[in-house]
Parts: structure tokens; C-alpha cells; sequence
């Protein structure tokens, strides 16, 4: 049985949304975990979740190689999860080269020193839109990698960059494409839950960029967390290192009827208002998540409205407290 009990682990984007859930869960079970910081971010979750002083936060950048080296090595790592990104289709579209510095460079500058250092377990975030556009859906793990849009590219090259390093070197690394992730904890609020939680918790009308009618498969951030940790605990067998890994949970709704729940959830009576303006967005993406469960043993835990009422909890207690 792995026992995450004093292992050496080193996180990139720690103290990002999904990241600070995932040291949270590994501070719990006694791991030693350390974060490469470019930058310390004030009121990030780490502080709000309690744990940023359990932390070991090395400031540097994942696209300086030597940086990334000199922090995994003077900890000792033995278990890498690669997080850090640029994960803001908007701001890859405006500024596609550091978009392409954080998430491909990024990733090959993680994947060489885990290589140099005889890292024993990686896992590598990839994303449900590293597959591009498809005429089939929902996404299984062997349809290729289309991403056309510099977001998309950015995230089917690293995820390329990933399994080539399991099949050229023997790298104990698995990929994970995960849905959209929510939950408590994500303060980048043009995105579409958090953004509208905080619209309707004001009393305002939540902006949707898009006309509404987008689909997309929605995952609550601690099913998220749960596979990572899944992943990483069984990456000493062959059927999962060097594989890819979708999570989802095959319930996907439109960008109108997320927006509807949430105003519901939230039990307010206001009307979202459409802009349509979004460019550059697939209309549908959803995953098909039966190798994750067949493989690794993992579901999800959370149904979306159950999902959603955590997370408008949360961004009522955050804001209360500000």
C-alpha cells in the first residue's frame, strides 16, 4: 500500500487553484511538499486553506531549467506533479509566446530534470482541450491530439512532450485531461463559475461571453485532487506509466444551464446576460472517463449541484472575510 507519509514531493503551481487543493490533500497525509513560487501570491488559497507556512516555497520559474533542477534536487524529490500554466484561453490568444514559454518549455524544462534526477513518479496535467476539435465525442484517451487554437496547442504539445519522455527514457510519468475544474479556491474570476457565483453573491447579473450554448463537462476540484493522487499511487504499473488518463464526469451541460443552476444554488432571481463575443471556443467537449475507472479505480465523488453548493459556500465565506 503507498503511504504518502514523508515522501519528498514537488509541486508546480502550488499555490494556484488547482494546486493548493492538491498540497492540502498531500500536507494531510504527512508528505513533505515543497512549491517552485514565481511569484508569492497574497490571499492565494494556500493561506485561506491554513497550509502556506507547511509549505516549502522555493521562488523560481519553470521556464528557467536550472532553477527547476536546483529546487528538485535539494529536496530530494521523488514525486513531481507538474500544474503550472498559463491556463486562460483569452490571454493565450492575445500573447501566444509566453503562453508557449510556460506550457511547453515549462513542461520539457519538469520532464528533464525529473529524468536528470531519477524522479520516481510524474504526473503531468494535460486538459480535456488538448484534443482539439472532434466530430465524435465524448473524447477517449486514443483520439489524437488536435488542438488548433494556441491555448489547445500549447497543452497537446506538453502533453506529446510527456509520454514521449515514458517512451523514449522509461520517465515514470502519466498524463491526466481533465474537464473543466471547479470549486472553492479559483480567484481568476473571468472564468465562468467563479465569476458568476461572485455576480449573483453581489446581486449582478452574470456576464456569459459566449451565446450560451457551449457544452462542456464540468469536475468538482477534490475529484480532481482524488485522481492525480490515484494516478501518482499507481504509476509503478505498467498499464499506467507512460498513459493518459481522462476525468470527467460524463454530465455535460451548457454555459446557459450552468449559469441557471448557479443563480438557482445560489437562491437569487436573476437573468445571466449574454454577450456573445467569445471567439476561438469549441462548441462541444466532454470526456469519456471508463480507462480512469477501469484502470486506477476512480470515479467521482461529486454530482455538479452538489459541487456547486460546496463552492458557493466557500466563495460566501471567502468574501466575508475579506
Amino acid at each position: 500500500m503507498f503511504s504518502w507519509k514523508d515522501k519528498n514531493v514537488f509541486v508546480t503551481g502550488g499555490n494556484g487553484f488547482l494546486g493548493s487543493w492538491l498540497v492540502n490533500d498531500l500536507v494531510k497525509k504527512e508528505a513533505n511538499v515543497t512549491c517552485i513560487v514565481r511569484d508569492p501570491v497574497k490571499g492565494s488559497n494556500l493561506e485561506f486553506l491554513g497550509i502556506a507556512d507547511q509549505v516549502n516555497a522555493v521562488k523560481g520559474s519553470i521556464e528557467d531549467y536550472n532553477a527547476v533542477e536546483k529546487a528538485m534536487k535539494e529536496t530530494g524529490a521523488e514525486v513531481c506533479f507538474h500544474l503550472a500554466a498559463q491556463a486562460i484561453v483569452g490571454i493565450a490568444n492575445k500573447s501566444p509566446l509566453p503562453t508557449f514559454e510556460t506550457n511547453i518549455k515549462g513542461t520539457w524544462n519538469v520532464l528533464e530534470a525529473c529524468r536528470q534526477l531519477g524522479v520516481k513518479r510524474t504526473v503531468v496535467a494535460s486538459s480535456d482541450k488538448a484534443y482539439g476539435e472532434h466530430e465524435k465525442l465524448p473524447y477517449k484517451e486514443d483520439f489524437c491530439l488536435n488542438g488548433l487554437t494556441p491555448y489547445e496547442a500549447s497543452k497537446s504539445c506538453a502533453d506529446i512532450l510527456a509520454r514521449a519522455y515514458a517512451k523514449t527514457y522509461g520517465l515514470p510519468v502519466a498524463v491526466t485531461r481533465c474537464g473543466n475544474i471547479y470549486g472553492g479556491g479559483d480567484l481568476n474570476f473571468s472564468r465562468i463559475i467563479p465569476g458568476t457565483i461572485k455576480s449573483v453573491l453581489n446581486n449582478e447579473s452574470p456576464i456569459i461571453r459566449s451565446d450560451g450554448t457551449p457544452i462542456r463537462d464540468y469536475i468538482y476540484v477534490l475529484d480532481v485532487v482524488a485522481a492525480y493522487l490515484a494516478t501518482a499511487e499507481q504509476l509503478d504499473k505498467e498499464e499506467v506509466a507512460g498513459e493518459a488518463f481522462n476525468f470527467g464526469t460524463e454530465t455535460p451541460v451548457s454555459v446557459l444551464e450552468l449559469a441557471k443552476k448557479i443563480i438557482a444554488a445560489s437562491g437569487k432571481e436573476i437573468e445571466p446576460v449574454i454577450l456573445n463575443q467569445a471567439k476561438n471556443e469549441l462548441q462541444e467537449q466532454y470526456l469519456d472517463w471508463a480507462k480512469a475507472k477501469k484502470v486506477l479505480g476512480w470515479q467521482p465523488q461529486f454530482g455538479l449541484d452538489d459541487g456547486l453548493k460546496e463552492t458557493i459556500q466557500w466563495y460566501r465565506d471567502f468574501f466575508s472575510k475579506r
